[in-house]
């Protein structure tokens, strides 16, 4: 029974001394001299992944079916991997009345096209107008290594951060130590590919008005982070 006591007792002491080592440790960190500066690095990307909504519907009662293998041909004959890159997002049948009580069920299908360029992308563009589909756009953008510049621009970031610390220190003739604290600030945005310039050329690549072709240019991806850093003084 006395040797329970005893172990109980130690518990509550490390208890109650616990949060004044904390508050002292926090105010030791409060207390030393730093430098806080913020680093700032961007790069910017041509995107090589482009998705494209795709809307098919039937049209003069040609089956969707029908229209879905004139589509799949066509994109095909672009040297486009359909089995890779495009699929089918939902299949969907509506059933409308019409006058003279003639009913008719319009199917439609929905897609998503990933193509790897703007060249690609301007030519399903023209070859989906000339099939007169009347609903694509492009959905988003993005790289394939999109993950691994980002890490990229964060590290060039801390690295601004650093040199910049580096200067101001210089000028007052010390020295930084390690970084006590590192956050980022702002960090990677999602691309929005609204701004698209799109333009039609002929086989020689000169305007016409015989359009064979149109040729998509996108916005290049921005990457771009801001890391804040305080670092001890020496």
């Amino acid at each position: 029974m006395i040797r329970l006591k005893i172990v109980i007792t130690t518990l509550l002491f490390t208890w109650l001394i616990w949060p004044v080592f904390s508050q002292e440790g926090q105010k030791n960190f409060i207390d030393q001299n730093y430098i806080e500066v913020s680093g700032k690095a961007e790069l910017f990307i041509e995107p090589n992944l482009i998705y494209i909504k795709i809307e098919l519907n039937e049209k003069n009662r040609i089956p969707i079916d029908s229209r879905e293998s004139e589509m799949i041909k066509k994109l095909t004959d672009l040297g486009i991997d359909v089995k890779k890159d495009l699929v089918v997002n939902d299949l969907s049948g509506s059933f409308r009345s019409y006058i003279f009580t003639k009913n008719e069920v319009l199917s439609k299908k929905n897609y998503v096209l990933t193509v790897r360029n703007g060249q690609t992308a301007g030519k399903v563009f023209y070859e989906l107008d000339k099939m007169e589909v009347t609903n694509f756009s492009i959905d988003k953008v993005d790289h394939t290594d999109i993950e691994k510049l980002r890490r990229e621009v964060k590290v060039n970031a801390i690295k601004a951060a650093k040199e910049k610390a580096e200067d101001l220190t210089k000028a007052i003739n010390q020295q930084i130590g390690r970084a006590i604290y590192v956050q980022e600030v702002e960090g990677y945005r999602p691309y929005n590919p609204s701004n698209i310039s799109i333009r039609g050329v002929n086989s020689y690549g000169s305007p016409d008005s015989k359009i064979k072709e149109l040729e998509l240019d996108f916005e290049k991806i921005k990457i771009e982070y801001t890391i804040l850093c305080r670092f001890i003084l020496n």
